[in-house]
């Protein structure tokens, strides 16, 4: 009887030991998850595509690893490999958006660790500057958000004037925009007569459309439906969503002002 005294004994404080180590263990995921897991103390962030990408280091995250290639046209299309699953077990934050139809294999292999975040894919300034402010605070880089934010801004604006300085006749063009392009008819300061999609533009919507006599069109070059408004002589001008593999969404911004200044000229 003493004999098993002792051994229960023994195994009881084998036990407490092992109970302490493994909360130890758990302090230190948790602080992980928190944000000390990446380079410099910040978190570990695994995005979908680049468009998620941008908005997470635009919101001060370094260390963010991207699942779809920017190489592939339509994400969307894009079907997830184990590796890339794998990757988001090791996150401390997932970033997805809802329309994208791999969203439930992410939130799966995501487990109970890394926090999933949901993101309004939007390059409306006003819903660019609330997303990245947001994230800010969820990794802990509310300051890097916030110099960036003044950045955007600046830079933005300067855009802006440089595309309304370019308006044909100095009137503000009509244009028609598919309705994930609208953002770029903001930055130029156009009026926007009429939008369509994301499906194909029906007789009907043409007619609407063509009614309007808008100068420009400005179609999504990742959802392209083809020429919109064949026989009305406006310009199409492809505008791009998704950054490239650098992550920068001013360089989009950029990009699109460029478009829209020469279909002006």
């Amino acid at each position: 009887m003493a004999r098993n005294r002792v051994r229960i004994t023994s195994l009881l404080a084998l036990s407490a030991a092992l109970a302490l180590v493994t909360g130890c263990g758990n302090g230190d995921d948790a602080s992980s998850k928190s944000g000390t897991g990446g380079k410099k103390g910040k978190p570990v962030v695994v995005v979908t595509t680049t468009w998620e990408g941008a908005f997470a280091k635009a919101a001060g995250a370094e260390d963010v690893k991207v699942i779809v290639p920017q190489s592939v046209h339509h994400a969307p299309d894009y079907d997830p490999k184990p590796s890339d699953l794998a990757a988001v077990a090791e996150a401390d934050f997932v970033l997805y958006a809802p329309f994208e139809p791999y969203a439930e294999k992410i939130k799966e292999a995501a487990g109970s660790e890394a926090e999933l975040v949901e993101v309004g894919l939007d390059n409306d300034a006003d819903k660019v500057n609330a997303e990245v402010a947001r994230l800010g605070e969820l990794f802990g880089t509310e300051d890097a958000a916030a110099k960036w934010k003044s950045t955007f801004d600046a830079e933005r604006a300067k855009l802006s004037a440089d595309l309304k300085s370019g308006w044909p006749g100095g009137e503000s063009p009509a244009v028609v925009s598919q309705v994930f392009t609208a953002w770029a008819a903001k930055l130029a300061g156009a009026t926007t007569v009429g939008t369509y999609g994301p499906e194909a533009v029906t007789p009907a919507q043409l007619a609407e459309l063509s009614e309007k006599k808008p100068a420009l069109v400005l179609d999504n070059a990742h959802m392209s439906t083809g020429t919109v408004l064949p026989d009305s002589g406006a310009k199409q001008v492809k505008i791009a969503n998704y950054p490239g593999d650098d992550l920068d969404l001013l360089a989009v911004y950029r990009d699109a002002a460029h478009e829209l200044k020469n279909a002006m000229s």
